[in-house]
């Protein structure tokens, strides 16, 4: 992958949902960003995108939009169930990537696109946005420095109550529904981030509901040393979303870990120390920025969520499911 001339970089949107447009609300605050082309099955639905958000072209199949060659990198906000098929398509195009996570529906497909984007010497990045917001930059550099001395225990929680509708992707195994690949990967994710690894073990259960998606699930991660991470998640469970993080010498709480505007170190020795984020954008910019930055330094993935990780999370839900006998029906 060539270091890039160009002072823009030129962005696609594949799949104009609602998660594309709050990716695209920030996006289009970028000075450096160009959004040059949207794609949906449905050229009505990809026409109003582009008059909503001054998007100068619009394609009503996946495949033409693919093969525009003004696109340089693609932002795919489909449903899970799609994220290899249509990351393939484009990476097949010389489109670089940045997916939705869950990065795929399973490790087996994360390995796949991996290896596509290495051939053909793309970005690839899994679009964990958290990851790239200021206040858990600022925790993950705490825990580097040793502010909390050794980490030895913490817990995520993230879940919501959405409306029964079997037919929403949320609920609809097709689409890979279920609180695992949804609301379920964002503390998974964070206890990936904390440790720096995957778990030994993993004990955990989950509901199973009618539409045959896990509803809710809860799970003790060890890691070895007495370190652990306790995370649950749920698409049918108002949950608190919160992350609290116990070292040796203190913790760090984080309230709304999933926006994360606020984090906080309490100490053994009783002095605090908390990190505020006062811009008033949701934060789904700084995951843009990054891939920019790591377009024009040439590089093919990003050091803050590399590729590699983000397979071995995929191997971690695998495991998780395999307890529950979930499998999705087009894996």
């Amino acid at each position: 992958m060539k270091t890039r001339k160009q002072s823009a970089v030129r962005w696609g949107i594949l799949a104009p949902g609602g998660i594309s447009r709050a990716f695209a609300r920030e996006l289009v605050k970028i000075p450096d960003a160009q959004v040059v082309a949207v794609g949906s099955r449905s050229a009505e639905r990809a026409e109003a995108f582009a008059r909503e958000f001054d998007i100068p072209k619009s394609y009503g199949s996946y495949e033409e939009f693919a093969g525009d060659p003004d696109v340089d990198i693609v932002y795919i906000g489909s449903p899970h169930s799609h994220h290899r098929e249509h990351s393939l398509l484009c990476m097949g195009e010389g489109k670089s990537i940045l997916c939705e996570k869950a990065f795929a529906m399973n490790a087996r497909q994360a390995r796949e696109m991996a290896q596509t984007a290495r051939e053909r010497r793309l970005f690839l990045m899994e679009a964990m946005w958290t990851r790239f917001l200021p206040t858990i930059r600022w925790v993950r550099d705490r825990i580097t420095d040793g502010s909390i001395g050794e980490v030895k225990a913490m817990h995520a929680t993230f879940g919501i109550k959405s409306v029964w509708d079997p037919e929403h992707r949320l609920l609809n195994p097709e689409l890979g529904g279920g609180a695992l690949l949804d609301t379920g990967i964002y503390p998974i994710s964070f206890a990936s981030m904390v440790y720096g690894m995957q778990p030994k073990t993993i004990h955990s259960s989950a509901r199973i509901g009618s539409t045959g998606v896990d509803e809710w699930y809860s799970a003790l991660f060890e890691y070895g040393d007495a370190r652990s991470a306790q995370v649950s998640s749920s698409v049918q469970l108002p949950l608190r979303t919160e992350a609290v993080i116990f070292g040796t010498e203190g913790r760090i709480e984080v309230p709304q870990f999933i926006g994360a505007k606020k984090a906080t170190i309490f100490s053994r020795s009783g002095t605090e120390e908390t990190f505020m984020d006062n811009d008033s954008d949701r934060g789904m910019k700084h995951e843009a920025i990054e891939a920019m930055r790591c377009m024009s330094e040439g590089l093919q993935e990003s050091p803050t969520m590399p590729i590699a990780e983000s397979i071995e999370i995929m191997e971690t839900l695998d495991r998780m499911r395999s307890k529950w006998n979930l499998t999705y029906p087009n894996e």
